[in-house]
């Protein structure tokens, strides 16, 4: 029996996928029963239920050449894990945006992703 990766691989790949926008790479980390409440729109943002759902949020972002994320830490405890990230779609800080992922993992997959930003 292959063993699930833990947490901290699980989040490296993650972070890998946006990375190296490699939308390909997400589903095998994705669990079923994932739930993402994404950063927009404010002021609560939106909610997604299940496989399908996030990765039909996270997929496009992935792909998109023309954004970027730059990790700026990322913490991993047990089975939470903790990642601060700029987001740019253009050159300058007036075209970024930074934020934080909450982040749970459950036998090798995503099951939980909260994503915060900085407002105005």
């Amino acid at each position: 029996m292959i063993e699930p990766l833990d947490t901290a691989e699980v989040i490296r790949h993650f972070n890998d996928a946006f990375l190296q926008h490699d939308p390909a790479a997400l589903p095998q980390l994705v669990a079923d029963e994932c739930v993402i409440e994404n950063t927009t729109p404010a002021p609560n943002g939106s909610r997604h239920v299940g496989r399908a759902a996030c990765l039909d949020v996270w997929q496009p972002l992935a792909a998109n050449q023309e954004t970027s994320f730059n990790l700026e830490e990322v913490d991993v405890h047990g089975v939470r894990a903790v990642i601060f990230w700029r987001f740019r779609w253009g050159t300058g800080e007036e075209h970024s945006v930074r934020g934080v992922n909450l982040m749970r993992v459950r036998d090798g997959q995503i099951v939980e992703a909260r994503g915060y930003v900085k407002g105005a």
